[in-house]
Formats: structure tokens, sequence, C-alpha cells
């Protein structure tokens, strides 16, 4: 599930005299001056996943981000965002007649506060969220430093985060995880056209990684994660067109391994009008303890051999198999002046296991569809 978008960083001063606005990387957090001016965002993130004869999750989501410089020297940023998930969820693998209802409200929160030097940037952030089952709590801090040239900047922060994880189905369940992340980053301005961008993020975590509302869903109480990002931006003068490129790999101790390529030209269609088609190929394997949905001779959903020598680890959870996806989108931008900029997103997406690249996906999967619809409105001041 997409997460809802927020205004891009400010780059400008890491890019020197390049086509600052149009080159603009996602996460390339730059150094500058001073905070840059205040901003009110509201977004509107409307979602929906469906299978054959299936009509699974729907969330409705608005958040709100507020950016606020103090001073010349410090900045404020506060975001808030409210979840309504309704819908239904297999309790294994695919199957429609084991659906599980659900109705929650997630409540989400986070700020945080920058402090700008000449060619630097130091910033402390916390964050909230929580739901009837699922409580969690982050702090992190982050540092970004820029070149005497300002055509070159590089990023590194971290993160602690404390999951707390309950169920509906059973009170008495009440666990915890905990995780620390780094992420290490490099931006660079090779020529007036062209700006690259590479990210690696470490994360361990220990606790409780099960599916309390899946049967069967037992998971190793660790997990090691490792992603790496490379970003490649360039404007074509000929047709004032920006190529954005993505690339990223992913790794962790479940035995998962995926890779996302993403493409997003934007049209400069005219001052104040931005179009942003879209298309993200995604694939990924399953992890080591996934099973498929071949049961026992009880049936669903025990797996064959679960009475004689049931393993330590299995999970029937289908977001851990081995598939491949599509997600094709556009974004609309305008410009109503030089406050007011409006935005609006829609993206389809399709998940089939038969897509999985390097071999044959998990068998037996139904294909998972879903629609993305996001509106917003911010203003600067």
């Amino acid at each position: 599930m997409a997460a809802t978008e927020r205004p891009a960083g400010r780059t400008a001063a890491a890019c020197g005299s390049l086509v600052a606005a149009a080159l603009a990387l996602p996460g390339a957090a730059s150094a500058q001056l001073g905070p840059g001016p205040g901003q009110v965002s509201f977004k509107w993130l409307d979602y929906s996943d469906r299978q054959p004869g299936f009509d699974r999750i729907r969330v409705r989501s608005p958040s709100v981000l507020v950016a606020l410089p103090v001073s010349e020297r410090w900045g404020v940023e506060a975001g808030y965002t409210a979840d309504s998930v309704s819908g239904a969820s297999p309790r294994w693998h695919t199957s429609v007649s084991s659906a599980s209802q659900m109705s929650d409200h997630r409540r989400a929160g986070d700020v945080r506060v920058t402090r700008y030097s000449d060619r630097a940037a130091y910033s402390l952030g916390m964050a909230a969220s929580d739901e009837n089952d699922f409580d969690s709590r982050a702090v992190s801090l982050q540092a970004t430093w820029n070149s005497d040239d300002n055509n070159r900047s590089w990023d590194a922060a971290a993160a602690f985060t404390i999951d707390r994880v309950g169920s509906v189905n059973d009170p008495l369940l009440d666990e915890s995880r905990r995780t620390f992340a780094v992420t290490a980053g490099l931006t660079q301005a090779l020529s007036r056209t062209d700006l690259v961008q590479v990210g690696l993020t470490w994360s361990r975590g220990r606790g409780y990684y099960s599916d309390p509302y899946k049967f069967i869903d037992i998971r190793p109480e660790s997990r090691d994660q490792t992603i790496l990002v490379l970003r490649w931006n360039h404007h074509f003068d000929s047709t004032g067109v920006t190529l954005r490129t993505n690339w990223r790999g992913y790794r962790d101790t479940f035995g998962i391994r995926s890779q996302t390529l993403t493409f997003e030209p934007a049209f400069e269609v005219s001052e104040r009008f931005t179009v942003m088609p879209s298309l993200r190929l995604y694939t990924q394997s399953a992890a080591d303890f996934y099973y498929d949905p071949v049961y026992s001779y009880v049936g669903a959903p025990y797996p064959p051999g679960w009475f004689e020598a049931p393993p330590a680890y299995l999970s029937p959870d289908q977001r851990l198999a081995a598939f491949g996806a599509v997600a094709v989108g556009i974004k609309f931008i305008a410009r109503i002046d030089e406050l007011w900029t409006i935005d609006f997103r829609i993206e389809g997406y399709e998940q089939r296991t038969s897509w999985h690249v390097g071999g044959s996906g998990s068998p037996g999967l139904e294909p998972l569809a879903a629609t993305f619809l996001q509106v917003g409105i911010s203003r600067r001041f």
C-alpha cells in the first residue's frame, strides 16, 4: 500500500546552475542558507485492491503537512494522517471463503526540526502512529552537507522505532518489535542537465513479525534488511522533458530479494502545468518459509507434514510469495499562481505470480489489482 506523498525536498542549493525544479530528486535534502518559505499542504488518498470475485481492502487517507520557517536558521515540519481501513483479507493464501472482515482507523503524526548553516543542515524527527492493534513510535536524526560548489551533497540518517503488536481476535496478545536503521547517500550534479543519486539503507529488527490474523503464520523474530537505490534524472533541453529513472534493490534475512525499476518523465506543458506519467516494474522472490497452497490430507491451511514434523517457521501470506507487478500512473500538477498549487494522481497496479522475473513464481495464487487515487492542494506563505 502506498504512503501518502509529501512535497519534494528543497534541492535548489545542491543543483548549482541546473534546472533545479525539473531535476529535483526525491529524498535529497539539501543544505541551504535558510528553511525557505512556509507551506501548507493537504492531500487525500483513496486506495482499493481486489482479486477475481473478491473486493478486498479500501483505504481513505486524508493528510496535512505544514512547513514553517522559524528564523533564518531554523525550520519546522509537522504532518498528520488519518487512515480509515475497511474490507476483508484472506486468512491464508487467496481463499475467499476464509476471508476475515476488518474495520480500523489509524492516526499518525510526525514532526521534524531542522537547523541550517551555510553548507549543512541537521534534523531531529519524531513520529507516532496508533491503531486498534498496532502502535509505533520513532525518533530519527539526519544530517546533510554540501560541497563548496553546491554541485554535490552527502546525507546520513539514523532512526530507531518501537512497535507494539496486538490483535482484535486475541486481546491477550501484546508483542513488541524494535528496529534500528541507518542511511547514507550521495547526490551529484554531473552536468547542467544530469543529476544522480545513490542511497544505501540498512536496518536490523528484533521482535514479533508474525501475522496474528493468519492461521499458521510463524515468522523469525529477527529481520535484517538492505536497500540500495540509484536515481538518475536527465533534462532534455530540446523538448523541456525531464526523465526520472529509479532502480531499487532489496534483500532481507527472510530470504526475499526484490528489484524495482521506475520511469517517470515530467512534461512541462506550460510554465504552470506539468504532466508526469509513470511506469513501475517490480519482481520479488519468495521468503524462505513461505509455503504454497498445497495442503495435507486434513485440508487447508495445513501444509504437508505439519502434523508429523512441523517446521520452525511457516507463512501462507501471499505478500511473501514470488511474484511480479506492474504499475502505470499519471500525475497532473497545476500552479495556479505564485502561492497555490494543486495536483492529481491516479495509478493502476497489478500483481501476478507469472510475472516473476528469473523463474516461475509461486503457484496457486490469484492475481491482485489495486487502484490509487490522490488529490492535493498546497499554499506557500
